[in-house]
């Protein structure tokens, strides 16, 4: 314990905090799992005094407490009073008799006391929602109850924690002085949502001298810990969570509680309500579906110096003001990478938009930082926070738009998120640009799958490879010509943003191409399952693990070479005024095509080896034949495919890691020098 005169440690220890509903199990074994793979060694979690009475509350306490302390050092907050024992009927009212709870803690003790060391009174106590003082406006009847529970509690061997203000109050916390209950306390707890609720808010620094003026003046020994403190994702901004997340830690504290380990379930009322407050729901690591969060990725990636790192991406622009730079949305993902290196690379200013949503990403981010330095400019935002998207498209002298969710599968299971990202997040960017005097040009990348499945198509089998019955179609594959026929929620929220940027350039006069695009490989891909699925043949084999083949392996796509894509981009900015407002199939077109089970073949001649195959059903929408007519954007501007399959297929496969066996593809082209900007 810190005498007054001491200086907290400069470097706060750092816990997660998880509050948990009866019967949660699962839940209890995974915020385990990463406290583990993030190093966390304490947790802050609730008791809930209504629930413990239940009775199935008593076995699950006992059991959380002692599965908890066997991994953590776990602080319990023991709240809520049992409605029939309070003296209004809800768990923020205060109990008849304030002996009750001490008793109630002391019962705890008793039974489970031995897997923890502090016990906390109450939870934010100056907090209307958690400690209802409209019933005890001058906090007589929780002086007594929480002053004879920490008196008990101390009485019992354990430290104490005065519950965390929220908001923080000095003449709150002197008050509790003038009524006793500080002798008692080991720990004053302060909490602070500076990004959520305190919107009078004047940094961590400062609130935390007021508290340790008043401790000091009272003569007390307590040291001072954050015990809640989180940001919500509400909004999608998931590097403000980071932001948040570093500034907690510089607070001249001892102990910094993050909240929270998950995000709420969608389905379940909080105190408030139902849905009445939706920041509530978002304040976690991890996504209430398990996914995790940006904080939690970069966390778990490298510890709390990676996050601190990521703080430090250079934001502010160092050109020039007239020198309007290129906007790449999305630029650290796989296509996003390589125009915004293209760009860079000729000497122009670039700045990419990127919520580094997908994992490992930030390591393209990083390979862009190193080689181009301040003549890049990184934003790390959210496509779905319209807001976010204005200061860089406000200085954007042209803009590529790459930001999407790219997967049929996970658009199946979360249509809204799928849309949202793909739909949403582009009208963002268009209204964005609409609401300029002159908007910068646009390209923005659509999909094939807006075409369906081409169940009308008619295929013949040749040669283990399905190929159309029309002359026509196989020789110049899939024009666009063709209805639209969006299918998978993936296919109707790319299409849907697909047609909002063809007609923006048709009723507001935003110059824009859109490309809906067939396969694209090439370096700086961490190709999956569900997309990108050259890279992710050849990242299998060379980890020698399975591959499934959805179907018989026999689908035809005609696959592109990143660079001629860059191309195809570059060239549609540069001839804008003639191509917007009109959509281009892009990909290898008829020359470049391969089946599943050719990419085996020739995985087998680069590696020396194939991974085990195992085949599923056809997915929804899967095409068995798509192949690119990329006539009208050739006629247009003059742009050709020049990357071969085997070529494009082997530099993949050796930027992978990959030593080839023997080499494939035919003689390598020189160099090329890339389109003019």
């Amino acid at each position: 314990m810190n005498t007054p005169a001491d200086r907290p440690s400069p470097e706060p220890e750092v816990g997660l905090l998880q509050w948990f509903h009866i019967g949660e199990n699962d839940l209890v074994e995974q915020v385990l799992e990463d406290l583990s793979r993030l190093g966390v060694r304490h947790l802050r979690t609730g008791v809930s005094w209504a629930d413990y009475l239940r009775p199935e509350g008593e076995p699950w306490y006992t059991w959380l407490l002692a599965r908890l302390a066997k991994e953590v050092e776990v602080v319990p907050s023991f709240l809520y009073t049992p409605p029939s024992m309070g003296i209004a009927p809800r768990t923020s009212a205060y109990p008849r008799d304030p002996k009750w709870y001490a008793d109630f803690i002391d019962h705890v003790i008793g039974k489970s006391g031995q897997h923890f060391d502090f016990v906390e009174i109450w939870n934010e106590p100056n907090n209307l929602s958690e400690w209802d003082w409209t019933l005890d406006p001058a906090w007589y009847q929780f002086s007594a109850m929480a002053g004879g529970a920490a008196h008990w509690a101390k009485h019992r061997g354990k430290k104490t924690v005065l519950g965390g203000m929220s908001p923080v109050d000095p003449n709150w916390l002197d008050l509790m002085f003038t009524r006793g209950v500080m002798q008692y306390i080991d720990v004053v707890g302060i909490h602070g949502f500076p990004s959520a609720w305190e919107f009078a808010w004047d940094g961590w620094s400062a609130n935390v001298a007021k508290v340790r003026e008043v401790i000091e003046r009272n003569g007390s020994q307590a040291s001072i810990w954050i015990t809640e403190t989180g940001h919500s994702t509400w909004r999608h901004d998931e590097f403000a969570q980071i932001q948040s997340f570093v500034e907690a830690l510089k607070a001249p504290v001892d102990r910094v509680y993050w909240y929270g380990v998950s995000d709420l379930d969608p389905d379940l009322d909080t105190v408030d309500g139902f849905h009445t407050d939706e920041r509530e729901y978002h304040f976690g690591i991890r996504k209430s579906d398990g996914s995790p969060k940006l904080l939690h990725r970069l966390w778990s990636l490298g510890g709390i110096e990676t996050v601190r790192r990521a703080v430090g991406y250079p934001t502010a622009h160092t050109h020039s003001r007239e020198e309007r730079p290129a906007l790449v949305v999305g630029g650290s993902g796989f296509i996003g990478t390589n125009v915004a290196d293209r760009i860079l690379s000729s000497g122009r200013p670039t700045i990419v938009f990127d919520s580094l949503a997908r994992a490992g990403v930030e390591k393209n981010l990083e390979w862009l930082r190193q080689k181009h330095g301040d003549l890049l400019e990184i934003h790390i935002g959210d496509i779905r926070d319209r807001y976010a998207l204005r200061p860089v498209v406000e200085r954007a002298g042209q803009v590529f738009n790459l930001a999407a969710q790219v997967a049929v599968t996970t658009s199946l299971d979360n249509p809204i998120d799928d849309f949202e990202r793909n739909a949403r997040g582009t009208l963002n960017l268009l209204e964005e640009m609409r609401r300029l005097d002159s908007p910068p040009p646009l390209v923005f990348t659509s999909t094939n799958k807006v075409y369906g499945g081409l169940e009308d198509v008619k295929l013949a089998l040749r040669g283990g490879r399905y190929e159309p019955e029309s002359p026509l179609t196989k020789m110049r594959g899939i024009g666009e010509d063709r209805p639209l026929d969006f299918h998978s929620p993936y296919g109707c929220s790319k299409g849907t943003a697909d047609q909002y940027v063809v007609d923006y350039a048709r009723t507001f006069g935003i110059r824009a191409v859109v490309f809906r695009m067939s396969c694209i490989y090439g370096p700086h891909q961490f190709g999956t399952e569900d997309q990108g699925w050259v890279a992710h043949f050849l990242l299998q084999a060379l980890k020698d693990r399975p591959i499934t083949i959805y179907g018989d392996g026999k689908q035809v796509r005609d696959i592109l070479f990143v660079d001629d894509l860059v191309d195809a981009f570059l060239l549609a900015q540069r001839h804008m005024d003639r191509l917007s407002g009109q959509a281009f199939n892009m990909g290898g077109g008829p020359e470049k095509t391969i089946s599943l089970l050719e990419l085996l073949d020739l995985i087998e001649r680069l590696h020396g080896s194939t991974p085990a195959v195992r085949f599923s059903d056809w997915r929804p929408g899967d095409q068995r034949y798509y192949v690119s007519d990329t006539t009208k954007f050739q006629e247009a501007t003059g742009w050709s495919a020049n990357v071969s399959p085997a070529d494009g297929i082997e530099r993949l496969y050796e930027w992978l890691g990959g030593r080839p066996r023997t080499t494939v593809a035919q003689p390598r082209r020189k160099e090329r020098k890339g389109v003019a900007l």
